[in-house]
């Protein structure tokens, strides 16, 4: 039986979209009537998601991090239980809530009921199920242990998703702030400073420096302030594009190592990445040149990347993963030392795993140090240049009342 995706309508006109499971269009077609449904569309789901894959189709869209994580821990627990694979395939895709998902279980069922193994049937959705993933499923039908290695790689996707949303929101309040703060001043400078400094125009006086500064930038905002969104614009979309490149991606990385903070942070992330991996790959039975091979792609960060696969290289010709993970210089000297160990006492995927934890509690101290001090600075700033326009504002109207006197 096969995965068929479909589009019908029922007797009150309503439209029904969904998955079902049949030998042939024709058939699907005949369970759609017996359901008293008119059958307006009917496609084999292995097509769909290769037309999917065609159109630039990726797992964050199509399947979230969380959707895939929940179908994977239901799988396990499924086949811990006792039930068969099928069985266990079926459960999962009635108790999901997410037609994605649905959609692609009912296309790895079908392959399963056709004699494919389940890595084999989630190879055909390279969009879906990652290199890392497939391979993962492979070693535990390997070694009888499934339902193990699948709880496993349901605990690694979900703390890759906590790891990628920690950094992301930690950044979300200064970004915040600092978008605000340019729109407010960008809003006094265009339009609250113009109208209060024309009276000071007609004074015919001569106005402080600092007066005049803040007329002409608020005068090149507003005659210029659109061509320097235009500009800005066009760099992004130009620097977007260069980054697609990777010569001019990986000088780009090698910047940003090289940067007092956010190469700090980048070095952190990508080893807590690395170690992880390698950690749930090793303990799964997964050979360490296979493991090295399927981890180099968690790395984002292409010059740690090209490390990694200069350490598959070192390890290959016989040489120990902890030397050779000092040699490129670019992973923390505390991973070389605890993989050392690690190999000496034969139990590395614990040491990697200590390697994981560790970084990743180094990572969040660092992220709420940074933050906790640019909150402060960002405040400060905007109150700078606040202060700044308000003292452009009063020292005319300072000198006229002296004037005055």
């Amino acid at each position: 039986m096969a995965g068929f995706r479909f589009e019908a309508i029922d007797a009150a006109g309503r439209r029904e979209t969904g998955v079902l499971e049949a030998d042939t269009p024709r058939q699907a077609r005949a369970q759609l009537r017996e359901r008293g449904l008119i059958p307006t569309q009917v496609e084999l789901l292995l097509e769909t998601v290769e037309k999917q894959e065609k159109r630039g189709y990726r797992r964050e869209r199509g399947l979230s991090t969380t959707d895939l994580a929940l179908a994977t821990r239901q799988l396990a627990t499924l086949l811990a239980a006792g039930l068969t694979m099928e069985e266990s395939l079926s459960a999962t895709i009635e108790q999901s809530e997410s037609v994605a998902t649905q959609r692609v279980l009912a296309g790895v069922r079908g392959e399963v009921l056709g004699g494919a193994s389940l890595s084999r049937a989630m190879v055909r959705y390279p969009a879906v199920f990652s290199e890392l993933y497939c391979t993962l499923v492979a070693s535990g039908e390997d070694s009888g242990k499934l339902g193990a290695v699948l709880e496993r790689l349901a605990d690694y996707i979900e703390a890759r998703n906590t790891l990628r949303r920690r950094v992301s929101l930690a950044f979300i309040y200064p970004a915040l702030v600092t978008g605000v703060s340019v729109l407010v001043v960008t809003g006094l400078l265009t339009y609250v400073v113009p109208q209060v400094v024309a009276v000071f125009e007609n004074s015919h006086q001569t106005l402080p420096l600092l007066t005049r500064a803040l007329i002409g930038l608020s005068a090149l905002l507003r005659g210029y302030g659109l061509y320097f969104l235009a500009v800005l614009a066009a760099a992004l979309f130009l620097f977007r594009q260069a980054l697609k490149g990777e010569d001019f991606r990986r000088r780009w990385h090698h910047t940003l190592l090289r940067l007092p903070l956010i190469g700090r942070l980048t070095r952190t992330v990508n080893t807590a990445r690395l170690a992880s991996t390698l950690a749930i790959l090793s303990g799964s039975g997964v050979p360490l040149l296979s493991a090295l091979q399927a981890a180099a792609g968690v790395v984002g960060n292409l010059p740690m990347r090209g490390a990694v696969d200069e350490i598959y290289k070192r390890v290959r010709e016989g040489g120990s993963m902890s030397r050779a993970i000092a040699a490129t210089g670019l992973f923390p000297p505390v991973m070389a030392h605890l993989v050392a160990s690690g190999e000496k006492s034969g139990r590395l995927p614990e040491m990697l795993e200590r390697i994981a934890s560790q970084q990743t509690q180094e990572l969040d101290t660092r992220v709420l140090s940074l933050t906790a001090l640019l909150e402060p600075l960002l405040i400060l700033a905007m109150g700078g240049v606040v202060l700044l326009i308000v003292l452009a504002i009063l020292m005319p109207i300072f000198e006229m009342n002296q004037m005055v006197h």
